[in-house]
């Protein structure tokens, strides 16, 4: 079900259920439906209980509660007040959220709601325990078609809660209007193309939303910063470049004479109005109407997320130097899939042990001990993202954090606060503990005012959910240099923050291949991975793991990085992994492939992996897939491997030759023809119409697309062709001369010489007998890789792999389960789809060493997927091979062959694929290493 749908039956939902609401009779069907229409969950009566018993003084009833997502709801009917106290049977009066917690406190620990629900039919209050004093989160049914996504957390426990929602929501509309805001300005500028102005444009555009966000947040006098650019319109830029100068300067340091609006404004501090001479343009009507009228008076800004800020000001970022730099902004559902298993799931965990009830005051007294030393932990934690754009991990790592730390304060205050002088404040978690660097300026300024923000915020959050008292002034703003331009991969970061100070390094490097990257980068890659083998293959982010693993070695210091999935396939485990870990380096836990989405107005659709990391000994690891709709199937693994298996350290390396006695195989023919000896079939009708003694020249063209579609074109192969013959055929003629002429206007010289042979091309692979087809692209949502026999009649293109001399033996054992779980995990992706190699994948496949009778099997197994395909001739192979409509009789001559193929290799038929990949690497090991012992390769 996608977003359209769900709207949509959130829609019926909403008036399905309009003036309609009965506590006894209708709750479950209400729910039932929210959660199967709305969410998605096919089976609802399975996840959520009804009734469900609690031991108070007397036996009562929840009326539901969903234990996956540890959600209490206590149901009223329709037009009751949620918030007037009515009767309970043992006569006391509460409201129904006090009901509800009465119900929280007899429940088991394991069984403490994370969220409390309270409705009416009406409208759906959601309290989150973890802010207990905040506010609930409204959702009125009729808002249900726009606000659906703040019932997510009901059906997904990694779903953002509702308050979060609300805040990604404020946050793209607060992106829509500064890039609005951007647009207007950047037609102002008098040279709009120079970087100079640009970058000013950016540093305007960040003041003027950190003032909107100050004067909403409270930070500002009410309204100052509104009131004061509107009572000046006529004079509005000579105003604002005044009142950026005066921000900068300490109360006690500025004009005693000043306007009384300008000295209302507060010392800010930080760094953000430091810089002057900052080019502002003419502030006419418009740009004055977006800034009071949209921006200041038609927006709260004090709702915007601190963790997404970035993303909220990628709009103002020019388009093509972000794609030039690689950077993706991450959503905050992202970010946790790195900082959880990294270290918050664990701090997590610790506090909940450290939560529970003591029995007496001893233990109360350890108790709040032991709570003390976890706060003090907290602060000393040090976290550095080299690679930090707008700061998106490090706000939300440090929003986690002081979320712990609120629940530690809330505990030890038993919420009834405590006096503090100026000088003191009971909290200590503090930005100073967060490092980055960022090879973008004006990324770099939203990265620090990210944080400001989360800081402002947290210290409010504090005060309602602790009850604390603190000395909360917010400005000045502290001026940490500890997020800084530069080039992460020639600077040394242990002069940022030195090793032993230093607790985890995260974050999502940028994204380029090693096909795309630029001179600057290619000479970057060669200088991190000095005298490494084939490191001018790797991927951009490669030099990130270099870089934080020669930081960590000797530390207990960990880390996780984002990348693109390539680096843990095909040649780039052996290049960049195989090193690594024989060095000392070990996976501690994984996500493997999954698509990696954005927050930003320009998302980015990239298939990655994270990689979670330390140095010293091995000690197990986790990994996580993502199965789509929520779920995550999590495994503990013995070791997880380059490829991000539960295997040994085992690379498989490029080879020339078969490690294996089996035949060679090459690339098709590769014409460098510019398309002339290339025709559809009814343009090869044509031409031979045209000229009939061409016929025998044409042969039928297969690449990968070709083949497993069963749609060939035709080549015309004049290259046996001799002179006499050739000069009796105008038309052909045209055709060589066509593309010699193509050849000609290569750039290429080695092209250009082939100007001398039109007749031939620049690759031929035209085996003798009948050979073995192999696609080398093909989509990953199928179980095999179609391959077949072809006759020497039929030309193959240079994106197929052949297998001459092939036998049924060679093509079952190919079109195995087993060769096909060797093929997933180390072949290369072009996106996801499955991109077969000669030198990685066939080459170092290790065969099985088949008895006569076994070898025999698979033949006869081998002619059955053959058999079965034949069965269906007007069937391409990739309606054969859809996993639904794949038909039964293909499905069980695979089975039958991965049976007997598996019987050759000693595998039982039903060993899990994770554990047939394990044993061929130890075979392969093994082969490799006698081959390595005869000098073979």
């Amino acid at each position: 079900m996608n977003d359209i749908e769900r709207e949509r039956n959130a829609r019926r939902f909403a008036e399905r259920w309009k003036g309609r609401g009965n506590e006894k009779a209708e709750t479950q069907t209400f729910w039932n439906e929210a959660l199967q229409d709305i969410l998605g969950v096919e089976r609802p009566g399975d996840v959520i209980s009804y009734e469900k018993p609690v031991d108070l003084e007397h036996k009562s009833f929840i009326d539901a509660y969903i234990p996956g997502t540890r959600v209490l709801i206590e149901q009223k009917s329709l037009g009751v007040d949620l918030d007037k106290p009515a009767h309970q049977s043992d006569g006391t009066m509460m409201t129904p959220f006090e009901q509800a917690k009465r119900y929280d406190t007899w429940l088991p620990a394991s069984e403490h709601p994370r969220y409390i629900v309270v409705s009416n039919f009406k409208e759906i209050r959601v309290h989150d325990m973890e802010r207990p004093r905040a506010a609930p989160e409204i959702i009125k049914l009729e808002d249900l078609p726009k606000e659906w996504r703040k019932l997510s957390f009901l059906a997904d426990p990694r779903a953002p809660a509702p308050h979060e929602v609300r805040e990604l929501d404020v946050s793209v509309k607060a992106g829509e209007l500064v890039g609005k805001l951007y647009q207007a300005l950047l037609s102002r500028y008098a040279r709009p193309e120079d970087p100079a102005s640009l970058r000013s444009l950016n540093v305007l555009c960040v003041r003027v939303v950190f003032l909107l966000y100050a004067e909403d947040a409270g930070l500002f006098p009410k309204g100052a910063f509104h009131d004061y650019l509107s009572a000046r319109r006529n004079v509005a830029r000579d105003s604002l470049i005044k009142l950026f100068d005066v921000l900068d300067q300490r109360i006690e340091e500025r004009d005693p004479y000043l306007d009384d609006d300008l000295a209302a404004f507060p010392y800010v501090d930080g760094g953000l109005f430091a810089e002057r001479g900052v080019e502002v343009p003419r502030l006419d009507e418009e740009v004055l109407d977006i800034i009071l009228k949209e921006m200041a008076e038609g927006f709260d800004w004090s709702g915007i997320s601190p963790t997404i800020f970035g993303a909220v000001f990628e709009s103002t970022l020019n388009p093509a130097t972000r794609r030039g730099g690689g950077m993706h902004y991450t959503s905050i559902e992202n970010i946790h899939r790195v900082i959880d298993p990294l270290f918050l799931d664990k701090l997590k965990a610790e506090l909940e042990g450290l939560l529970k009830t003591p029995g007496d005051k001893r233990a109360l007294k350890e108790q709040e001990k032991k709570l003390n030393a976890f706060q003090e932990r907290l602060a000393a934690l040090t976290f550095l993202d080299p690679a930090c754009g707008s700061g998106n991990f490090l706000t939300e790592t440090y929003l986690s954090l002081r979320r712990l730390e609120n629940r530690v304060l809330a505990e030890l205050t038993h919420g009834q606060g405590q006096v503090a002088i100026d000088e003191h404040t009971p909290i200590k978690v503090s930005i100073a503990q967060f490092y980055g660097i960022e090879i973008n300026d004006f990324a770099v300024a939203v990265a620090r005012t990210a944080l400001w923000i989360a800081e402002a915020q947290m210290m409010k959050e504090t005060l309602s959910i602790a009850g604390v008292k603190i000395h909360d002034d917010v400005l000045p703003l502290k001026s940490y240099n500890h997020i800084v331009e530069g080039n992460a991969l020639r600077m040394d970061w242990g002069e940022l923050v030195p090793r032993d100070r230093l607790s985890f390094i995260m974050g999502n490097p940028p994204f380029r291949g090693a096909r795309f990257m630029d001179a600057t980068q290619k000479a970057e890659v060669n200088e991190v991975f000095k005298g490494w083998v084939n490191a001018g293959n790797l991927d951009y982010v490669s030099c990130w793991y270099k870089r934080a693993s020669d930081l960590m070695k000797g530390t207990e210091i960990k880390a996780a990085l984002v990348s693109t999935n390539s680096i843990t396939q095909g040649e780039a485990v052996a290049t960049l992994w195989g090193p690594l870990l024989s060095g000392g380096v070990r996976i501690d836990f994984a996500w493997r492939t999954f698509v990696w989405d954005s927050e930003a107005t320009d998302k980015a659709h990239v298939h990655v992996v994270i990689v979670g990391f330390s140095c010293g000994p091995s000690r197990g690891g986790v990994l996580y897939d993502a199965k789509g709709d929520g779920v995550v199937e999590v495994t503990n693994a013995k070791n997880i491997n380059g490829y991000l298996m539960d295997a040994p350290n085992i690379s498989v390396s490029s080879r020339q030759r078969p490690l294996c006695d089996v035949p060679e195989i090459g690339i098709g023919n590769k014409p460098i023809d510019g398309g002339h000896y290339l025709f559809k079939e009814d343009e090869m009708r044509e031409f031979i119409q045209k000229e009939p003694a061409s016929a025998p020249y044409f042969h039928p063209w297969y690449g990968a697309d070709e083949f497993i579609n069963r749609r060939p074109r035709y080549c015309l192969y004049l290259g046996g062709c001799t002179p006499a013959e050739l000069r009796k055929m105008p038309e052909c003629l045209k055709r060589v001369e066509a593309v010699r002429e193509f050849r000609l206007k290569s750039s290429s010289p080695g092209t250009r010489k082939l100007a001398d042979t039109p007749t031939r091309f620049h690759v031929t692979n035209m085996p003798e007998g009948n050979y073995v087809l192999i696609p080398e692209v093909s989509s990953e949502r199928r179980g095999y890789i179609p391959m077949g026999f072809m006759t020497p009649s039929v030309l193959c293109s240079n994106l197929v792999k052949l297998m001459p001399d092939a036998t049924l033996y060679h093509f079952g054992v190919l079109e195995s389960d087993v060769h096909m779980a060797w093929m997933r995990t180390v072949a290369g992706r072009l996106e996801m789809r499955y991109r077969y190699s000669k030198d990685i994948v066939y080459n170092n496949f290790p065969w099985p060493e088949a008895a006569p009778a076994q070898r025999e099997r698979i033949e006869a197994t081998a002619q059955g997927i053959l058999d079965a395909r034949a069965l269906y001739p007007d069937s391409s192979l990739a309606d054969l091979y859809d996993d639904l409509s794949m038909p039964a009789e293909l499905r069980k001559a695979h089975r039958a062959n991965d049976a007997a193929v598996r019987a050759a290799y000693g595998f039982d038929k039903d060993l899990p694929e994770e554990e047939v990949v394990a044993r061929l690497m130890g075979l392969y090991e093994r082969l490799a290493g006698e081959k390595k012992g005869t000098g073979g390769n």
